[in-house]
């Protein structure tokens, strides 16, 4: 905290937010920015000024799955009165963050615990007060372990607060516990996981810092004027400088408007897109051959007989092998001097033995451009250029970014196969180039606030993705209790109506919130929970390349807790409160100690770059696998009963199948992130309907209305066997003819959210979430 002694802004008004919020017309206009202008106002004694002389100053950062702005609040007789872009970040704030200073003195935030006093989704509650909460979570938990035991309790956490003292508070407690459950299966980016880690070793390393130093960028289905919103101008600054940028996206979107070239494939197809690339850079050897020998395991072998690579040592899983051609001998792959092979034709080694680059551009080989253009829907001369440009490009770059595309059926291939087009041309571990993850610090380790428990048996998880019919089945287990937080389960996983379901049937559901959001609606006890500005902590997570100190400015409205505070009072009752009741300088400490900041520095400077600003990720071609190279090859995929090689297939779920469920519902949907909210977090504040949609928009292309009857601003519903969701049309051609964008994150008290129709397929190759690979149809209202 800093008494603010320098002149501050004007009072924070409709005019004021508007105007630091300029960023967030993106959402209605597909106008981007960083640093947005503020309006010139004549000099009066009024403006003149500084309402905020001898404020005290807090620092804390906004904690949702975005880009983690270090926020500043400004203090004046103990109410926090404006909130603004810290000077410590490269870039400004978006309105959401500023936000916060609504949200914190929101009327409508939970003051009191909530007990349900109606049916569940009614809406009616009634208070009780903290002693009543406590006792009824002792009961209900000594219940459900009597009964089913402790694996009974599930628990479930989201992307709402990435901050140190939520999540890994809940993980400590649960364990502390017993050994209670949780769900299984990422909402998010479990394709680049499932892909990245085992190719190059490691994900969540960034490629922000590099993005305006590239010539040629791949924003490859995502948005980053919503999603990377506040380093948009990096992205303009690209073609500032003489170079292009390509939005990959079946929608018009707001990066594709300021984009150089729209390039809209059918939704899920995009590893095929991807293997046409490969196939072209292959054919007319645009790959960077050096780069592709020295760094990657493209040359090493694998045995036809048993599919599997082959190791010098069975015990040295590094050892792989490669055939030189120099000397005709099967050596290991780093021995000095060798010249591998890419390729085995003409060598001894051909009848028992393929390369990897062999078997990549066997599965690239299926997608000549003319057959690409059959199944993604792109020109075949835009497929071929496009290769060309990105191959022969100085510095090229491909942002991914948590996106869309790998929320299908075929996800996780369709990352790997950009992870392979980016090593083949040398594009991985240098200024400007690489793949962008959604993140940037895993390189740097934290620890945990409070130990968690190692368990002595593994918890059955239900997932995710089938929640309802894991509960109603009871399968893997019987749900008794559960305990959602920092997510929004009603709103955000798939087939809502199965969700549902599922929390009625649960005998006793708590959420933790600041807001009665959609899935507190549907709960037996709701708890207050404080927020940004009102809770002590820290943020040292993967999603920023900056560890923050999170003050505490003010108190939370009425009753309400932190996390952290409302866990501690049952740890005490279960005999372990002493593991959570410490001071929060030591829980702060004990996270940042694997990370060589202290607390006082940090207490100090508030935030801290652990990275750099000339941060690379994989520098110099250095992958972070065992064998420091590129590793095609995939054993975790083939233990799945995958292909261990990236290919594609077309999906269920398709248009163009020729089944009774395509001709049922012959549009793809696809979800489309907004600048109103994160997920569902900001989606109810007031401030955002100033500056974006203020109800659902169901984006459909010309044609598709037109056969349909449907008009530009009419009522509509899209509709599947699943459910229906609400909206308003918006008719044009922003988005490809087949297609139809819905907007994510809409609460029950807005309409409902599309997670409504969502597809919710289990397994998939590494765990991916298929909302965008959805069918629905669309009508008027009635």
């Amino acid at each position: 905290m800093k008494d603010e002694t320098t002149a501050g802004a004007p009072a924070f008004s409709r005019r004021t937010f508007m105007a630091a919020a300029t960023v967030g017309a993106v959402a209605v206009s597909g106008l981007a920015g960083c640093s947005p202008q503020k309006e010139k106002e004549p000099a009066s004694a009024e403006t003149a000024q500084d309402p905020y002389a001898g404020a005290q100053v807090f620092y804390s950062s906004c904690p949702p799955e975005c880009q983690h702005h270090n926020l500043k609040g400004y203090v004046v007789d103990g109410k926090l009165v404006k909130v603004e872009s810290s000077e410590l970040n490269d870039c400004a704030a978006c309105a959401r963050g500023i936000a916060r200073s609504q949200m914190v003195n929101d009327p409508d935030r939970l003051k009191v615990p909530l007990l349900r006093d109606g049916e569940k989704g009614s809406g009616k509650f009634k208070e009780i007060t903290w002693d009543e909460a406590y006792q009824l979570i002792e009961d209900k938990f000594k219940e459900a372990i009597a009964s089913d035991g402790v694996s009974s309790i599930c628990y479930v956490t989201g992307s709402g607060n990435f901050g140190a003292m939520h999540g890994p508070v809940a993980n400590a407690f649960f364990a502390h516990l017993g050994g209670a459950s949780t769900t299984v299966g990422s909402l998010c980016c479990a394709g680049t996981t499932a892909a990245q880690v085992p190719i190059y070793g490691q994900r969540f390393l960034d490629t922000r810092n590099q993005i305006e130093k590239s010539k040629y960028v791949i924003a490859w289905g995502n948005n980053p004027a919503i999603s990377k919103q506040g380093y948009f101008q990096r992205f303009e600054k690209v073609m500032e400088n003489g170079g292009k940028f390509v939005v990959i996206d079946p929608v018009f979107s707001e990066s594709a408007s300021k984009a150089s070239e729209w390039v809209a494939p059918w939704p899920g197809t995009d590893a095929a897109l991807a293997l046409a690339l490969l196939k072209v850079v292959v054919d007319e050897k645009l790959y960077d051959e050096e780069y592709t020998l020295a760094h990657t395991c493209a040359p090493c072998l694998v045995d036809k007989a048993t599919g599997e690579p082959v190791l010098q040592k069975a015990d040295d899983p590094t050892s792989f092998v490669v055939f030189d051609k120099k000397s005709g001998e099967v050596v290991r792959h780093d021995q000095a001097g060798v010249e591998p092979a890419l390729t085995l034709e003409g060598t001894s080694a051909a009848e028992t033995h393929n390369t990897e680059f062999e078997l990549m551009y066997a599965e690239a080989a299926k997608w000549d451009s003319a057959a690409a253009e059959a199944e993604c829907g792109v020109p075949a001369a835009d497929i071929e250029r496009l290769a060309r440009e990105y191959a022969q490009a100085d510095k090229a770059m491909i942002i991914q970014n948590m996106g869309g595309f790998m929320r299908t059926e075929n996800g996780t291939y369709a990352v790997a196969t950009q992870l392979y087009l980016a090593a083949l041309c040398g594009q991985v571990g240098h200024e400007g180039d690489g793949v962008s993850d959604a993140a940037g610090i895993s390189e740097v380790k934290t620890g945990n606030p409070i130990e968690v428990p190692k368990l002595e048996q593994p918890v059955p998880s239900p997932s995710r993705f089938k929640f309802g019919e894991a509960i109603l089945n009871e399968d893997p287990l019987k749900v008794n209790v559960l305990w959602s937080m920092t997510g929004n389960p009603m709103t955000q996983w798939p087939n809502t109506n199965m969700v549902r379901k599922g929390l009625e049937r649960i005998p006793f559901v708590v959420t933790a919130d600041q807001y009665l959001t959609s899935t507190a609606l549907y709960s037996d006890l709701v708890l207050p929970v404080t927020g940004v500005f009102e809770t002590e902590g820290v943020l040292a997570n993967h999603r920023s390349h900056w560890i923050q100190l999170c003050e505490k400015a003010i108190e939370g409205p009425g009753e309400s807790k932190s996390d952290l505070e409302i866990f501690t009072e049952p740890a005490k009752r279960f005999g372990f409160g002493d593991k959570l009741d410490r001071p929060m300088k030591e829980l702060v400490s004990n996270v940042l100690e694997p990370t060589g900041v202290s607390y006082d520095e940090l207490s100090e400077k508030k935030a801290v770059d652990v990275v750099g600003p000339d941060y690379i990720p994989y520098k110099d071609g250095v992958f972070l696998t065992k064998s420091k190279k590129d590793e095609f090859w995939v054993a975790a995929w083939k233990k799945e009963g995958f292909s261990p090689i990236a290919t594609y297939s077309r999906a269920e779920e398709d248009a163009r199948n020729g089944s009774e469920l395509a001709a049922k519902y012959p549009l793809f949907s696809v979800q489309r992130k907004t600048y109103r909210s994160v997920h569902s977090t900001f989606n109810n504040l007031a401030w955002m309907d100033e500056v974006c949609d203020r109800q659902p928009v169901i984006l459909l292309n010309a044609a598709d209305a037109q056969a349909r009857g449907i008009a530009d601003g009419d009522k509509v519903v899209a509709f599947n066997d699943r459910g229906e969701h609400h909206g308003v049309a918006e008719v044009g051609e922003r988005i490809k003819q087949g297609v139809v964008g819905l907007q994510n994150g809409w609460w029950e008290q807005q309409g409902g959210s599309s997670s409504y129709v969502t597809n919710d397929k289990w397994k998939t190759l590494g765990g991916t979430h298929c909302c965008n690979q959805t069918l629905v149809d669309v009508k008027k209202e009635a």
